[in-house]
């Protein structure tokens, strides 16, 4: 398989231009360490309208690195395309850990679907958007295999819904316990 991915990875060179070279490093760089997707979950915690969506993104953000970069990366340890074929010559900087899943695809689609859930219309779609551009871009840079992105978007989705059925159960019950006490609270003035 890994021949036929270094191809796909070739084709998309066909593609390469100055334009590009200066683009792609930074759409991806905007996902290093998740530094966008950690800002937009500090931005929702802040505000009481958005604050269980703020939850949910900070749990996928959780157990996106938790899972992937301490146990899946390790655990599969598979070595990135440019040590598969070191013909490659990068135009950023050489990563550290194995390439599956891909761990800026896994997070920004993991985010991306939290979006898409609290806001389908206008946040959701632009989230999505710049998930498949990173993922997009991680093949332009040749830092990972086609199946790392699809195995990362996919993990990602699935990350997701997890933290969502996680924060769904914690906090209506928190809500619901709040709302029982205000009531007997009120039952008692009577």
């Amino acid at each position: 398989m890994t021949g036929f991915e270094l191809e796909i990875l070739r084709s998309i060179q066909s593609i390469k231009c100055g334009f590009l070279d200066a683009v792609m490093p930074a759409i991806s760089s905007l996902c290093n360490w998740g530094a966008l997707w950690i800002a937009a979950a500090i931005v929702l915690l802040c505000f009481k309208k958005t604050r269980r969506w703020g939850v949910t993104l900070a749990v996928a953000l959780i157990l996106c690195g938790l899972l992937n970069n301490i146990i899946l990366k390790n655990l599969i340890a598979r070595e990135r395309p440019f040590v598969v074929d070191p013909t490659i010559k990068l135009i950023i900087e050489t990563p550290r850990e194995y390439s599956f899943p891909s761990g800026h695809t896994l997070t920004s689609f993991a985010a991306a679907t939290v979006f898409m859930y609290y806001d389908r219309k206008r946040l959701g779609i632009a989230a999505l958007v710049i998930a498949f551009l990173i993922a997009f871009s991680r093949l332009y840079l040749q830092v990972h295999f086609p199946t790392d992105v699809l195995g990362g978007a996919a993990l990602g989705v699935a990350f997701a819904f997890a933290a969502i059925g996680i924060t769904e159960k914690l906090i209506p019950g928190i809500r619901l316990r709040r709302a029982k006490r205000g009531g007997e609270q009120n039952e008692k003035e009577n």
